[in-house]
């Protein structure tokens, strides 16, 4: 574990000296570090972030939805402190292989203040700091309250953004209704939006489909058999 530690803090030692000799001489960090001081009102910020059109109560998700999205996203999600130093280290190894920040082992509160504070751009530089931020959002919110922001805020293809507008993008309906069938189809949707899309592709979505109930068998959500009818079950689409 200390060796872990140790080296989680040379590669963000690493992002940031990256960065800084990337940047001709000026301080790439200095938006970021702006973001950091305004972070320490966490609680006010995030809520100016926060789109709360189509904002959606945790209450009001099924749990087999959040489920889904746990399995196939960060399973280790209840486990971890925000970040999950397991995942860290696989994508550690492949960054190495490829000679580049190709995967980034992002936990879902990783995810969220990326989507909050931060841009998509894979660089070293961001990485250095989405750490610290996650573990102040970790430890200002209870994981039901990240969750809950994480599903009002992931981009969920075909234009919708949050799991109210998914669930009535696709299936017309307000996301308490949604079945196991229809909650595994969206729930793999995040991965990549635009090629899953039911609306684009029914049948890569269906694919991914059946990798999230997988997920949801292997941790230990649901049954095999339960994953056998959901598989064989109709989902109609809002066209």
């Amino acid at each position: 574990m200390r060796l872990i530690k140790w080296l989680l803090i040379l590669c963000l030692l690493g992002g940031i000296y990256y960065g800084w000799s990337q940047s001709g001489g000026k301080n790439p960090l200095t938006p970021t570090l702006a973001r950091v001081h305004s972070a320490f009102s966490l609680r006010a910020h995030v809520e100016s972030k926060i789109n709360r059109k189509n904002y959606v109560p945790l209450t009001q998700v099924p749990l087999v939805f959040q489920q889904a999205i746990i399995s196939v996203e960060d399973n280790r999600f209840h486990q971890h402190g925000g970040i999950d130093l397991e995942a860290v280290m696989r994508a550690m190894l492949v960054n190495l292989q490829s000679g580049e920040l190709v995967e980034g082992g992002s936990t879902i509160s990783q995810q969220l203040v990326k989507n909050l504070f931060l841009s998509q751009d894979r660089t070293w530089s961001r990485k250095a700091f989405e750490i610290p931020l996650t573990f102040l959002m970790e430890s200002q919110f209870s994981k039901q309250e990240i969750l809950e922001m994480y599903l009002n805020s992931i981009y969920f293809g075909s234009g919708a953004y949050g799991i109210g507008a998914a669930s009535q993008t696709y299936f017309a309906k307000a996301p308490a209704a949604l079945s196991l069938a229809e909650s595994a189809l969206i729930a793999g949707l995040p991965a990549a939006p635009s090629l899953y899309s039911p609306l684009v592709d029914m049948t890569m979505a269906m694919q991914r489909q059946r990798v999230v109930l997988s997920a949801m068998v292997k941790h230990g959500y649901i049954t095999q058999q339960q994953a056998e009818q959901a598989r064989s079950a109709t989902v109609q689409l809002n066209h």
